[in-house]
């Protein structure tokens, strides 16, 4: 009886010992997730300071630019001013915060990587802030003005009166601009996993079909309702997704050599 009870009460030690060694690693990443969520939010704090000083400027440089300067705006409530001023504030705020923000997700993932793959991951981060721009001028010239255009065509064909609202005009230009901007970010993204071996070009061309209809939804919803503007904005998130794939088997290939060269150095012993 008494053996019994000392092997019970072992397996109860034991069993309590895995639960707290699985415990702690589990609370040392929500430690260190807690840690790079408040130096994003840090970063994005100081961003908004500076987009708050900028914002003026931004907004004068946009409603000089066509459509703004082709309409007149007017504001239907007296908070349409501040919200239209925290909206640039916000979006600069992003800009300025987008390669920190990139920086501390490649530092939480950081321990869980081998040093040359730390390395090959973190040249990403400075290309998070160029991709950004691209999408945003893409989106900005290219996606919003047909969308201005074909709802305006509508207004005009209906025999409206324009009238348009400066939070109504900014919140339509901005709902475009962020994702489509967000969205050219998906290279970078998808090496980024690649590196980390969470992906591989097989798997994406895999994924192809579903990845074409989610790009196509995508161009669908923001843009106007016609085909001319959905393929102007689906073929290049489709072709995006293409050069995703050209360089993940990029990475991938300078994986799979790195890894042909450790095997004929190490393997043999």
């Amino acid at each position: 009886m008494g053996s019994d009870q000392n092997s019970s009460s072992e397996q109860k030690s034991r069993k309590q010992l895995i639960r707290e060694e699985g415990l702690m690693p589990l609370l040392g990443h929500l430690g260190e997730l807690r840690k790079r969520i408040v130096y994003i939010l840090i970063a994005l704090t100081l961003g908004l300071v500076v987009g708050l000083l900028l914002a003026q400027r931004v907004y004068n440089f946009l409603m000089s630019q066509k459509p703004a300067n082709t309409i007149s705006l007017h504001t239907f409530s007296l908070w349409d001013g501040i919200g239209m001023y925290m909206k640039f504030a916000f979006v600069i705020a992003l800009i300025i915060a987008l390669p920190i923000i990139a920086y501390q997700l490649w530092a939480f993932v950081k321990p869980a990587l081998h040093e040359h793959e730390q390395r090959s991951t973190l040249k990403y981060v400075p290309f998070a802030l160029i991709m950004f721009l691209i999408g945003l001028a893409f989106s900005y010239f290219v996606v919003f003005p047909l969308a201005f255009n074909f709802t305006r065509s509508v207004s005009e064909h209906l025999n409206l009166e324009e009238t348009y609202g400066i939070a109504q005009y900014f919140t339509f230009m901005f709902n475009i601009l962020i994702p489509i901007s967000l969205l050219f970010e998906l290279p970078l993204v998808i090496m980024f996993l690649t590196a980390i071996r969470l992906l591989n070009p097989k798997r994406l061309r895999k994924m192809r079909r579903v990845a074409y209809f989610i790009m196509i939804f995508i161009g669908v919803t923001v843009t106007p309702p016609d085909f001319i503007s959905d393929i102007l904005v689906a073929i290049p998130l489709i072709l995006l997704y293409e050069v995703s794939v050209i360089l993940s088997g990029f990475v991938y290939r300078k994986q799979q050599d790195k890894d042909a060269r450790w095997e004929a150095e190490f393997g043999q012993g």
